[in-house]
Parts: C-alpha cells; sequence; structure tokens
C-alpha cells in the first residue's frame, strides 16, 4: 500500500468509522509484531466490527 492510500486509509478509519487513534496505535503496535494488513489486525483484536471489516475492504477497492 502506498503511503499516500495508507494515510488515506487511516484518515477513513478515524473520520468514517470513528476508530479512535488509540486504538489505530494498539493495532500498529500488533502489526510490528505480527505483520499483516492493518484492517485485519484491527478486527482480529476486536476493535472493528465484522462490518466495518467489510466496509474497510470496500473502501480499499475504490481507493
Amino acid at each position: 500500500m502506498s503511503p499516500s492510500t495508507y494515510s488515506r486509509l487511516i484518515n477513513f478509519l478515524q473520520e468514517e468509522l470513528a476508530i479512535s487513534p488509540a486504538c489505530i496505535g494498539v493495532a500498529l503496535r500488533h502489526s510490528e509484531q505480527d505483520p499483516g494488513p492493518l484492517p485485519m489486525i484491527l478486527w482480529q483484536y476486536g476493535l472493528i466490527t465484522l462490518e466495518q471489516l467489510d466496509l474497510v475492504f470496500d473502501w480499499l477497492e475504490t481507493a
């Protein structure tokens, strides 16, 4: 994922899905130990719902 798309994804998570910066920070710390796509890490740790995960993947398809 390009840096531009990555920063837009973070913005989407915060603005559209109301995911707190703290939750995103937790997922980023976990991704350092267990690499994977940020949306999947957010879901695996219960920081977003399955419905929100679907919205993120839909957004990524159009980004």
